[in-house]
């Protein structure tokens, strides 16, 4: 009986947190995911945030982003691979077509490298905070 009450808790956090992650539109960082969560009455701690938000992007329900700062999250659908124009200053993201896929393996040959994966993510501001 246990075992099904713990079942059952874990997929409800990962459900208001898969939710929270939709809701917030675009890359946010755990700390202000559990924010946002926490200020809506949701009773969910700091590192259970953390937890869900990585078996998300294990799974392919979120994408993550390396920044100075830490990592940022943000949802998305499983089994796409997704390029990003991110904006520096609120975290929209918009998703864009990557480079051709010749110029990634010419240039990788050019530097005597084989490609076993890409990332491609260009971060500067979006209009709206360009503007301000």
């Amino acid at each position: 009986m246990t075992a099904t009450i713990r079942d059952r808790r874990h997929t409800a956090q990962k459900e208001a947190v898969r939710s929270a992650l939709s809701a917030a539109g675009g890359f946010v960082s755990a700390g202000e995911l559990h924010l946002r969560m926490s200020s809506q009455g949701h009773g969910i701690g700091l590192a259970t945030v953390y937890r869900q938000l990585n078996a998300l992007a294990e799974n392919g329900h979120a994408d993550t982003l390396l920044v100075p700062g830490g990592q940022l999250f943000r949802a998305c659908e499983p089994g796409a691979h997704h390029h990003h124009l991110v904006c520096e200053s609120c975290g929209t993201a918009v998703e864009i077509d990557p480079p051709d896929e010749d110029w990634i393996a010419a240039s990788a040959d050019r530097n005597g490298f084989t490609v076993t994966r890409h990332l491609v993510e260009v971060f500067g501001q979006c209009a709206e905070c360009s503007e301000g």
